[in-house]
This record gives structure tokens, sequence and C-alpha cells, in this order.
């Protein structure tokens, strides 16, 4: 009887192996769980020191020494789908922005550029009051279909799919935003958002991703990517 328990149990672990390695299948780590390593501030050579490795999760700690700003990979990506667990403290502002064009002295900022998904304690945040700014928007271009996002304190899987123009944002396995970008509707979108001032806003089809210094805790984990 043990001996059947016992290899029930195996089977179980093997197959919930099986299956984790078969999610992750042609994913490739962005975040080695212990240093800044492939990713810089935004401007910068190196991540500034208020990003701490710590606990296997990349932390904004605005408390810290040094300096922060907007952390960016190293690598540019096209097509690609993103994975990532975020959570933030109370009253946080943060957000994945992607396809930044890394150019400090053409753009002030990675948001002058590329999209957003939010990431934010929708309850403590005065941008939780605000139509698209919430957790799971397209930040001031889309709002998220449905809200799955996990008490604060809590950790959020979130997914960014772009390909060949469709983009999907998911959080906790649902689909929050379905988009085409580049086209006529896009740019109308964008003309009618905050980020109508600048005019290449939305426009790369490369770049690079960004985790969003906003000068409050947050953290980042289990960041990969696969190229599409």
């Amino acid at each position: 009887m043990k001996t059947q328990i016992f290899s029930a149990l195996t089977m179980t672990l093997l197959l919930s192996y099986g299956s984790a390695k078969s999610q992750s299948k042609g994913f490739i780590k962005l975040f080695d769980g212990k240093s800044t390593k492939g990713w810089h501030s935004y401007g910068k050579t190196t991540a500034g020191e208020k990003w701490k490795a710590e606990d296997g999760a990349l932390h904004f700690d605005p408390s810290g020494q040094g300096d922060g700003g907007d952390l960016v990979t190293d690598k540019a990506y096209s097509n690609f789908h993103l994975k990532l667990d975020w959570k933030v403290a109370p009253k946080s502002n943060s957000g994945v922005i992607f396809y930044v064009q890394d150019d400090a002295a053409k753009y002030g900022s990675t948001y002058f550029t590329g999209p957003e998904m939010q990431v934010l304690d929708n309850d403590g945040h005065p941008d939780g009051k605000i139509t698209k700014h919430r957790a799971g928007d397209l930040y001031d271009l889309i709002k998220s279909a449905s809200e799955p996002v996990k008490p604060v304190g809590q950790w959020n899987t979130a997914e960014i799919i772009s390909k060949d123009g469709k983009l999907e944002l998911k959080l906790n396995g649902v689909t929050t935003v379905s988009t085409t970008l580049w086209d006529d509707a896009w740019k109308n979108l964008v003309s009618k958002s905050k980020f109508a001032q600048w005019a290449d806003f939305g426009t790369f089809k490369s770049g690079k991703i960004a985790l969003q210094d906003h000068g409050d805790n947050v953290w980042y984990r289990n960041i990969m990517i696969k190229e599409l």
C-alpha cells in the first residue's frame, strides 16, 4: 500500500514538473533572481542603486541610497510574450512599459515612446479613481475588460503578448486588454490620450522593456520573455 501511495505521489510530482517545464518552454529569464544583470536605468549604463535584488525579486526601494530611474532591459524586442509577477505596497504606483526607445537625449522618459501596462494599488493610489489608470489597464489608452487584480501585498502575474501588431494584456490569467497597434484606430486612440503631445509615442515596432520607478515601493519577480 505504501509503495502504491509513493508511486502515485511520484507520478503526480513528475506530471507537475513536466507541466511547469512545458509552460516555460521557449522562455528566457530576464532576471536571475539575485542581481540587476541585463538591466540598466534609463539614460544610464548601470542600474540605479534603489533597485535591489532581494529574496528572489527586484525591489524598487524609494528610501534607499543612490539613484533610481526606470529599469530598462539591455536588449530590445519586437514580437514577444513577456511574463512577470508584481506586487505593490499600499498607495504604490508603477508600470511595465514596452517598445521603449533607449535614447534619453531625444526622449525625456520611457513613456515618451512606450505604452504601459499599469501596476497599481487601485484602492489606495489616486490613479485608481481615474478611468484607464487602474491595474491591468493599457495606461491612459484602454480600460481593462475586467479587474482580476489581487489585494495589496499579494503577487499578481502579468503577461504582455505582442505579435505583428496584435496586443494582448493578461492579469492573473485573465485577458484585460486586446487591441491592434499602429493602425488608424490606434493612432486615433493615441491622439485622444495624454500621449498625443509626443509624436513618436506608440509608433515603434521594436524596443526595450522597462519597469517604472514612480517613487513607490514595488516588487517584480519571475521575469521571463519568449520571442515570437
